[in-house]
This record gives structure tokens, C-alpha cells and sequence, in this order.
């Protein structure tokens, strides 16, 4: 019955992370704690035609846009009836965007007039949507900010916490979990404004009894370590031993965590990606998903998972459309860009989610890892070239980008709350000053990129529009060189640098090369053995021609040979790969 709700996942989709706070500010001056006055904030207008329309150019086909619903923050808007948070419950100067405070509102912070916010979301909305793409934003379904409060929620739904009984710790009608006796307290080693003196008329947050914090601390005194700034659901699952489960009857926290989805799929938007959802039971997600799917079957629902473990039962039994593809692929790939990776381990990665692969979502950055072009991690976003590539093409599965990635974004200095990790701040006030060279002061024409940067946008565009439309990359099998170029002793090939494959369908075959070298010139001779050919469904007994798709008028000769003339044997092929470099070597 439920598999009928189910929309095909046999094509391949590509996303670009979009946080919209900083995406669309032109401001430039980046202070440390910067208040909104100071660092500026982007706003939905922002993404207009022109922003749009890079985008879609760039390859994509959904945005996923983060930090789209409203949350806990230092900045008020008392005019519309939005307080500012006390401090001590909030990471940063603009707070995370994982510590929601309205399910059913977005950010005050976002919109040219707030009292509007909502009108200019569904703008936003709108103007994707007419050129031709879709539209994710974030479920938040693990905790909600301390401070939660919904006054945009219908008007026949029950607040969170409303009709709590707060003498227990846990009871099966609950929407939060309640440390009995005690009151929550802040970190004492959190210094919240870096030291500035709070407003004369300060009220201290109270919590009483406090409630259990989001990254299940069961502590009335979370550590600066933890999500202190959020709360945890209850999902019906006793912390008390023997952590008996309370799911029939459905639970009031699934109900309404329900009608959140329900209203967003009411505005149009397309998909979720869902947050720490291994945090929550799967047994949720295997019957929050299908109802959502029984009246909008093409809502995607995207899994932040880290357990491996827990692939087949979140895929299988909670329907999650795609997964992250993390502990294995990013980790790998990370490896290799720090020069202390193998490339023969990406076989591996394959053959870890086989049977599942094209559910995986592939990246090399997004809001929580560091910037490939940080010091501390590559220190040149050109580098990525090969990682991005294979990240890109290895599988059917969906493959994303984050904001700046394609120009080279840093994220050097520290911003506030976040330090300085080679990641772009999500908690405080920013522009992205590499984006910015692209933005051009809102022209968004890449009028101020360097000669680099160029070259690297140029890149993603090539690779990323090759996804959408070559048959193989889009629809097609893999099948792995690395073995028979490895054993087989072939000239050249070192497994440990170089990583091969072909994808293939019916009427269409590439041959994937990654070289993860630093060294120009790397001369290798790559055998394609008979099954190959077999899998392929096509004569080993002529000779075939390519052309390379990725760096047509990128890379202009590969052996000193026209591209066009270069001829692939029944035996192989014999290429010299450029410093960290990638091809897509379409056979004809």
C-alpha cells in the first residue's frame, strides 16, 4: 500500500544549499558579534531573477534553502510583535537556524518588511518555481528552541508543551521531557556579546523545571558544548530503563510535528531536509512520511543519518527518498584532498551502499563541514577538482553544493560564536566575501571574480549540468576499474592517486578518471577488460573515440592529442592526467 505513494527515484537530482541570512548580503564589514546594523543580513528579495537564474545555469535543479524558519535570535522587531531572546539562550548574535522558535513562520530577519515575511517567502517561492526548479527547507523535528512559541500556528493546533504534565520526567502525552526539581542554568563558560553590558531593563530567561536539552542531556546545566540553546521532544520512548515505547496510540509530538509538514507542503515547497534524523525513532519517520506522501507523493524527504548501521531501516522501513552520503564517501574523499586518503578505498564506499546507492546524497561541503579552500583544509578550492567530480558521478544518487563552494568561499576569521573552524558562521551576522565577488553588488554576472575563480565556476557548471543531462551520469550503471588496474599491473596506475570507472546505459558510456595527485604530466595507461565491454553491451573489437565533457574549453588536450581523435582500444587507454584533475570521457 505505501510503496504506491512513492515517486520514482530513478533520475538524478542536484541541489544547492542556500543560507539565506547570508546568500544575498552585500555588506562586506564582518565584525566579530557584528550586530544586523553592522554585518547586514540577506534577505529573501535577494534572490531575485538574476540570482535565480546563475543558479539554474550553474546546474541546478532544487535549492535547499536553510535557515528559512524562524528562530531564536539577538534581533527583535517589536512593531511586529517578535521579541529579541535573552543571551544566554542563544549561540551567536543571529542564533542558529537549528533552534526553532515558530514551526510555522520564517525569519523576521529575512524579510524587507517584517510584518510581510511571510508574503515575501512565498515570492521567493513562486520565482523558483517559475524557473523551473524545486524548493527544500529544513524540518527541525529533534528539538526546538528554548524559547518556542508559535503565534502563526492554525488556530486549532495546541503550542508545544501546551496540556504538559510537569511533574514527571516523562509521561506518553508529553511534548518535552521535564528534570523534576531543578532549574535550567546556561553554561557558565558561555560569554554571550563578548562581554557587552545587557539592556537595564534585562529579564533573566527562567525554566522551571528545566527541561531536557536537545542533544539528550539530561542535565539542568548543559555544557557551551552542547545544544543548551534547544529543548528535546519527546517521541514516546521512556528514558527510563527498560526505555519501554509508548507509539500506539499515536503520540500528540508526532501529530503535531505532522501538521508542520502538512502546512509547508500547503505553500508549495517541494521537500525537507530533515535534520538529525537519526536522533529520532524510525518508526516516526515510517509513518510521518507516508502520510505526508498519500496527499503530496512528490515531496522528497532527505535524511541527515551518520550511522551506517541504520541506512536500510531509515531507507526501507522510514522511507526517507535520500540519505547522507558522510561516514563513507565524504570522509573518504576528505581524506584524499588532505593527502592522507587511498583512492582504492572509493571502491569501497561504493560497495558499502550497494543496492542503495542512488538514495545517497553526495557532497563536499555543507553548513557543517569545512571550506575546501580553507588554509586548514586544502587551501585551494581548484584541488577539489577530482573529489567533486567522483562525489558527483559515482552514482545515480543526488549530489550537492553549498553556497560560495563554486567560487572558492573560505571561511577564514572568526565571526562570533563559532570561532575560527574553516567553516562560514551559521550563528552570527556575515557576508560570504567570495560570493560577494560573484553577487557583483547584486548584478549576480561574476563581475568581480578573479581569473581562478572563473575557472572554478566554470567547472561546477560543467559538471554539475553534465548530471542533469548525460544519460549515463543521469541514469546509468557503474562499473569499478580500479581492480583490474590495480592487479593487472597496468603502466602508470597508481590506485593509491588515480580512480577509474565507466557509467553506462543502453546508448550511453563515460569513463570517469580522477587523478588526486599534486603532480602534472601523471602518465597512465587505464585497462578496460573484456567484461567491461560485455557489461556495456558493445563491441571491444572496434576503436572508439571521446570526447571529454567535463573540460571541453577547460582542458584543451589530453596525450598531446585533439580531444576529438584521441581513440580508446579494446585494451584500454593511454592518457596524461593534469594535477588534480577529472575527466568525463563520453565514448562515440
Amino acid at each position: 500500500m505505501v510503496q504506491k505513494i512513492f515517486t520514482s527515484l530513478s533520475h538524478k537530482i542536484t541541489i544547492y544549499q542556500l543560507l539565506v541570512r547570508l546568500f544575498g548580503n552585500k555588506n562586506s564589514s564582518n565584525h566579530a558579534y557584528g550586530t544586523l546594523e553592522q554585518n547586514g543580513v540577506g534577505k529573501f528579495a535577494d534572490i531575485d531573477n538574476k540570482a535565480l537564474k546563475s543558479i539554474k545555469e550553474l546546474g541546478i535543479s532544487h535549492i535547499w534553502f536553510t535557515g528559512v524558519l524562524e528562530h531564536s535570535t539577538l534581533s527583535g522587531y517589536p512593531a511586529s510583535g517578535i521579541a529579541a531572546d535573552d543571551p544566554h539562550i542563544v549561540k551567536g548574535r543571529a542564533g542558529s537556524p537549528y533552534a526553532i522558535r515558530d514551526y510555522f513562520d520564517v525569519s523576521a530577519d529575512l524579510a524587507n518588511n517584517p510584518a510581510k515575511r511571510m508574503q515575501e517567502f512565498n515570492a521567493l517561492l513562486k520565482r523558483t518555481h517559475q524557473l523551473g526548479m524545486k524548493a527544500i527547507i529544513d524540518f527541525v523535528p529533534n528539538h526546538v528552541a528554548r524559547s518556542y512559541h508559535s503565534d502563526c500556528r492554525p488556530k486549532h493546533l495546541k503550542d508545544f508543551g501546551d496540556g504538559d504534565d510537569t511533574t514527571v520526567l516523562f509521561h506518553p502525552d508529553n511534548n518535552f521531557l521535564y528534570l523534576q526539581g531543578e532549574e535550567f542554568k546556561s553554561p557558565s563558560d558561555y560569554m554571550p556579546l563578548d562581554g557587552e553590558k545587557l539592556p537595564d531593563d534585562y529579564i533573566p530567561y527562567k525554566e522551571f523545571p528545566a527541561r531536557v536539552t536537545g542533544n539528550d542531556i539530561y542535565s539542568a546545566h548543559p555544557s557551551s558544548n552542547d545544544w543548551f540553546e534547544t529543548i528535546k521532544l519527546n517521541f514516546g520512548v521512556d528514558p527510563n530503563p527498560p526505555h519501554q515505547t509508548f507509539f500506539d496510540p499515536i503520540p500528540r509530538t508526532w501529530q503535531k510535528l505532522l501538521e508542520i509538514l502538512l502546512y509547508w507542503c500547503e505553500k508549495k515547497v517541494d521537500g525537507f531536509r530533515c535534520d538529525m534524523a537519526e536522533m529520532v525513532p524510525a518508526e516516526f519517520w515510517e509513518w510521518v512520511i507516508p502520510c505526508v506522501k498519500t496527499k503530496y507523493p512528490e515531496v522528497i524527504f532527505i535524511g541527515e543519518i551518520y550511522k551506517p548501521e541504520l541506512y536500510e531501516r531509515y531507507l526501507d522501513r522510514g522511507y526517507f527518498d535520500y540519505l547522507y552520503d558522510k561516514v563513507c564517501l565524504y570522509d573518504t574523499l576528505a581524506s584524499l584532498l588532505r593527502g592522507t586518503g587511498n583512492a582504492d578505498a572509493l571502491t569501497n564506499c561504493a560497495r558499502s551502499v550497494e543496492g542503495y546507492s542512488e538514495r545517497m546524497l553526495s557532497f563536499l561541503e555543507n553548513h557543517d563541514e569545512e571550506r575546501i579552500a580553507w588554509k586548514g583544509f586544502t587551501g585551494n578550492p581548484l584541488l577539489a577538482i577530482p573529489a567533486m567530480t567522483v562525489a558527483a558521478t559515482i552514482s545515480k544518487g543526488p549530489v550537492m553544493i553549498y553556497n560560495g563552494q563554486e567560487v572558492g568561499e573560505t571561511g577564514e576569521g572568526n565571526l562570533g560564536f563559532a570561532g575560527a573552524r574553516g567553516r562560514t558562521t551559521i550563528f552570527d551576522y556575515a557576508g560570504m566575501p567570495q560570493l560577494q565577488q560573484w553577487m557583483n553588488d547584486g548584478k549576480f554576472d561574476g563581475g568581480k571574480l578573479s581569473s581562478d575563480q572563473v575557472q572554478l565556476r566554470k567547472f561546477y557548471a560543467s559538471l554539475l549540468n553534465i548530471c542533469l543531462t548525460n544519460d549515463a551520469i543521469h541514469y546509468g550503471s557503474i562499473y569499478d576499474l580500479q581492480y583490474i588496474n590495480r592487479f593487472g599491473q597496468s603502466e602508470g596506475f597508481d590506485e593509491r592517486s588515480v580512480f577509474a570507472f565507466i557509467r553506462h546505459t543502453a546508448t550511453s558510456r563515460v569513463l570517469v578518471v580522477a587523478n588526486f595527485s599534486k603532480t602534472d604530466n601523471f602518465h597512465a595507461w587505464i585497462k578496460i577488460p573484456q567484461d567491461a565491454w560485455n557489461h556495456m553491451g558493445i563491441s571491444s573489437k572496434q576503436e572508439y573515440t571521446f570526447t571529454d565533457l567535463l573540460n571541453s574549453g577547460y582542458v584543451k588536450t589530453i596525450h598531446g592529442t585533439d580531444l576529438s581523435v584521441v581513440k580508446v582500444k579494446k585494451s584500454g587507454l593511454e592518457i596524461n592526467l593534469q594535477a588534480a584533475s577529472a575527466y568525463i570521457l563520453q565514448f562515440t
